[in-house]
């Protein structure tokens, strides 16, 4: 008589009941972190690298001037980049972002201290402006990028205190002051290196923070007072260079010099406005690959994608760039705190002024102030900076999607 054979365990029960098998539906269960992760967040974050790492390939593979003999040498240490940055977006993701309220002042200082060597003999000038730390190998650091991050906590640590203490739902005016004193110390120094497209970043991070904090229209009146005061002290006193002056001599005046001061805007339109709908495909823009557009692997590498990936192209570049600032601002709306919240919107106004002024000068509607795109452009300081950036709006995020008891 025939038996019936006795069926094994399923594959889903032995799974379960297997050792190994128990702590690895732990780790894929929806109160493990990774579930929580914005997945939208740093899907696009690896596409705009990626993206800026082919862009940065085309712009130098016929550079033999740069390339130092390897074609393939800026794309090899743009993908070292975005692989370094993600290993700091996910070391800053697993820390809580509440701790970094305390050690605020440490980040900071920190930072300042950093910026303070590009005063030193240790700095060189590159592109005009004092403010890198020549390692070798082809690598620098560039300290001004550094302290944006440090400008987002320290001021997101003192708005969230003024926000936080009791009977108190505005900053007030003495706390207004500090913040601006947190600003102008680093702007001082990096406009003392020539670098003002750092200078304006930051000065839209502390009104964006300011902003959102909720400070009241006297205030408003006084921060703008002093941002004229501050704005005409420096042309009064001459703190600009005079490359920096002729740059907003190009942009007021678009068909000046278009061989001297108006070089960069007026190849920059160029390559662009060659691209057509559809572009003349990767590695093929003439513009690119003759080397006309100046720095196009840096603060100009959205000519290469208006060129080469067209409007199309270019478009989807600047809609992920959208994507990153949605996914930024839908983080602040469901942070847990106020501090959350500040430093969600802190990094937001930081990458969308910088990703706007640095496309627009590109387009001839800013003046060119010498910043990279976000994510897009070659440089390891700026790809760190702001992947330690998204650690923190990951960070935030996994908070407010935490599970509450009670």
């Amino acid at each position: 008589m025939c038996t019936p054979s006795r069926k094994g365990p399923t594959v889903g029960t032995s799974l379960v009941r297997s050792p190994i098998g128990r702590p690895a539906l732990r780790a894929l269960g929806r109160s493990s972190p990774l579930w929580r992760l914005d997945w939208v967040l740093l899907g696009a974050v690896v596409a705009l690298g990626c993206i800026g790492g082919l862009l940065t390939w085309s712009a130098t593979m016929h550079r033999q001037d740069i390339t130092g003999g390897d074609p393939n040498g800026y794309l090899k240490r743009h993908m070292l980049n975005l692989l370094i940055g993600l290993v700091i977006c996910a070391a800053v993701s697993i820390v809580d972002y509440r701790r970094l309220r305390g050690y605020a002042p440490f980040f900071y200082g920190a930072s300042i201290l950093f910026l303070a060597t590009v005063l030193t003999p240790l700095a060189s000038t590159i592109n005009g402006a004092h403010s890198w730390i020549v390692l070798g190998g082809g690598f620098s650091l560039q300290p001004s990028e550094f302290v944006k991050l440090a400008v987002v906590v320290m001021l997101s640590a003192l708005l969230a205190e003024a926000r936080d203490a009791r009977d108190a739902t505005v900053p007030s005016t003495r706390q207004m002051f500090i913040a601006l004193g947190l600003f102008g110390v680093p702007a001082v120094v990096i406009m003392a290196s020539h670098e003002l497209g750092t200078s304006l970043v930051l000065a839209a991070i502390t009104a964006g923070l300011l902003f959102t904090a909720g400070i009241p229209g006297r205030q408003l009146a006084v921060l703008a007072t002093v941002a004229t005061v501050l704005v005409t002290a420096v042309f009064a006193l001459h703190l600009l260079s005079p490359y920096q002056l002729n740059r907003f001599a190009a942009f007021a005046d678009p068909q000046l010099d278009p061989s001297g001061v108006g070089y960069n805007t007026h190849q920059a339109r160029i390559a662009i406005g060659s691209g057509g709908l559809l572009g003349q495909g990767l590695f093929h823009g003439y513009q690119t690959n003759g080397g006309f557009v100046p720095e196009q692997q840096t603060d100009f590498v959205f000519t290469v994608a208006g060129e080469e990936l067209g409007f199309l192209g270019a478009g989807l570049v600047i809609a992920l760039i959208g994507v990153v600032l949605w996914r930024g601002l839908s983080i602040a709306r469901r942070a847990g705190d106020t501090f959350g919240m500040l430093l969600a919107i802190g990094v937001v106004c930081w990458l969308a002024f910088q990703s706007f002024e640095n496309i627009g000068m590109t387009l001839g509607i800013m003046p060119v102030a010498g910043i990279p795109l976000p994510f897009v452009s070659y440089g390891g300081s700026s790809m760190f900076a702001v992947c330690g950036a998204m650690g923190i709006l990951q960070s935030v995020r996994v908070d407010s999607r935490r599970p509450r008891s009670g």
